[in-house]
């Protein structure tokens, strides 16, 4: 019932293009202070949910944009920040369907799964069936093919944390909600921290020598939810947001 209430909330908050939850911090806080196990070593394993939204941006401060990009953002119609509407808009995501790209694929309030094998660690994303591949202890690709997700490889920092470095992407994805762009030289980086048992910090960081005139980023804070299964969002199949009652909407 739990998994199916939250549901019902994140669909609504989707059908209005995620605005963000207004006591996100106090979210945040208090499951940081949730008691909670040991995290295991070497494991990030499991369903994850955001504490809290995000929002639409990274940080309250203005994306450190270049003069390239603040060009392009002056042609950005986001929905998100309040300005269009859903028909006027021009964000990829909701006119196109593209996939979120990363990091954006944070700002997105539906769950992801972790699954390990020897050699990558796979995040099984609930929006849109979106996958992705980090191959462990592999070099940092240097001309891959250009893709919305990227390419990523990662290794373990020590016992709980996972460092993952991701590039080769199109052009084609906003790095947040607001329309914020990059170009093909972006690289992510992403560290992914089990704090304990059932909490997980991931800290992104983005730099972009042709968008961004320096690092920009922000940590997220994930909570483990042992007893929720990925279920199936299509995006565009707008619809089955409100239809949570479904026979193929079980736990």
């Amino acid at each position: 019932m739990a998994r199916a209430a939250i549901s019902i909330i994140l669909g609504l908050v989707m059908m209005v293009w995620f605005l963000p939850g207004l006591n996100a911090q106090a979210q945040q806080t208090a499951a940081a202070k949730a008691p909670s196990q040991p995290a295991p070593t070497h494991d990030l394993s499991g369903v994850w949910n955001t504490v809290g939204f995000l929002g639409n941006a990274w940080t309250k401060e203005p994306a450190p944009m270049t003069p390239w990009a603040a060009a392009i953002f002056k042609n950005v119609k986001s929905s998100n920040a309040g300005t269009y509407t859903l028909d006027e808009t021009n964000d990829p995501v909701i006119t196109n369907c593209f996939p979120p790209g990363v990091p954006r694929i944070y700002m997105q309030p539906f769950p992801f799964q972790i699954v390990q094998t020897p050699s990558e660690v796979i995040f099984l994303y609930e929006y849109d069936h979106t996958v992705r591949h980090v191959a462990l202890d592999q070099p940092v690709p240097t001309d891959p093919d250009p893709t919305y997700m990227g390419t990523s490889v990662g290794h373990w920092e020590d016992a709980t944390t996972l460092d993952v470095e991701t590039v080769g992407f199109n052009e084609k994805t906003w790095l947040d909600r607001v329309g914020t762009p990059h170009s093909d030289q972006l690289h992510v980086s992403e560290k992914l921290h089990r704090v304990d048992k059932d909490n997980m910090d991931i800290t992104v960081s983005m730099s972009d020598p042709k968008a961004l005139t320096k690092p920009w980023g922000n940590t997220v804070h994930y909570r483990l939810h042992p007893d929720w299964k990925i279920m199936e969002q299509v995006c565009p199949d707008n619809v089955s947001f409100t239809n949570f009652e479904t026979p193929d909407k079980k736990k």
